[in-house]
């Protein structure tokens, strides 16, 4: 499938980090929260809102401390705070960041995201390789999530990681609309109908600190986070593709 460069609204050119929303879901993060917005900050941007979903600690106000926008998301989840985190964007957001809360994603990799933005209107971190801190019931959950992917839609991804850039008029076009669990999975598909210039990128994370979840836990959800995605995923190939290419009439 061919990609098509979209349509980018002409206007004055800003830096970059004056132009990047950066969204962070977080839940329970106050031990991490307060550094990852530090250091987003230290690196120049300057729009950071962080979505708490359903916090009993200080993660608010650690965020608030170290200079980020929070809105509060009552009902808890991924899928639920990202599309919160895009209400009321701000007049000229041309780029929207995605990015962890635990601390795990290392600023220094955004170098390498910011360098594929001239020729890409969605990249993607990939993680997968450099990732010893995820379990091999994670790796095979996504080997099977690829191998879905690829069968249905022709494109084979590599990882469907929370750190990503997104280009805001292809994240228009795509309407990311879909509440729930697989909403990265949503969005890379959507972005391979609406034929967006996708690039993966490897980044390299930082170490969790702690794991607290035991394997069964583990086991546990990543069962109930996979039987909702391919519910998404389903509904997508069989329901039809509603998303319009971009660069088309």
């Amino acid at each position: 499938m061919n990609a098509r460069p979209i349509k980018v609204a002409a206007g004055p050119v800003r830096p970059f980090y004056d132009s990047c929303l950066v969204v962070i879901p977080a839940a329970n993060k106050e031990k991490t929260i307060f550094r990852v917005v530090s250091e987003l900050r230290d690196r120049g941007f300057k729009y950071i809102r962080v979505i708490d979903t359903g916090s009993v600690d200080s993660t608010a106000l650690r965020a608030r401390a170290a200079g980020a926008e929070v809105a509060r998301e009552q009902l808890c989840g991924f899928g639920r705070s990202c599309p919160s985190g895009l209400d009321e964007i701000p007049h000229g957001i041309a780029w929207i960041l995605f990015c962890n809360s635990d601390g795990t994603d290392d600023p220094s990799n955004l170098d390498a995201l910011l360098a594929e933005t001239e020729h890409a209107d969605l990249v993607i971190g990939n993680r997968i390789a450099w990732d010893g801190a995820r379990l091999d019931v994670q790796r095979f959950g996504n080997w099977i999530l690829s191998g879905l992917v690829q069968r249905g839609w022709g494109v084979r991804f590599t990882a469907f990681g929370t750190l990503r850039l997104v280009r805001r008029e292809a994240l228009d076009a795509i309407g990311m609309r879909h509440h729930g669990s697989g909403w990265n999975v949503v969005m890379q598909i959507r972005a391979v109908e609406a034929r967006l210039r996708i690039r993966e990128v490897p980044v390299r994370p930082r170490t969790r600190r702690s794991r607290r979840s035991t394997f069964k836990r583990t086991i546990a959800d990543a069962a109930s986070a996979a039987f909702a995605i391919v519910q998404a995923m389903a509904r997508l190939y069989f329901g039809g593709s509603t998303t319009k290419a971009m660069g088309a009439p």
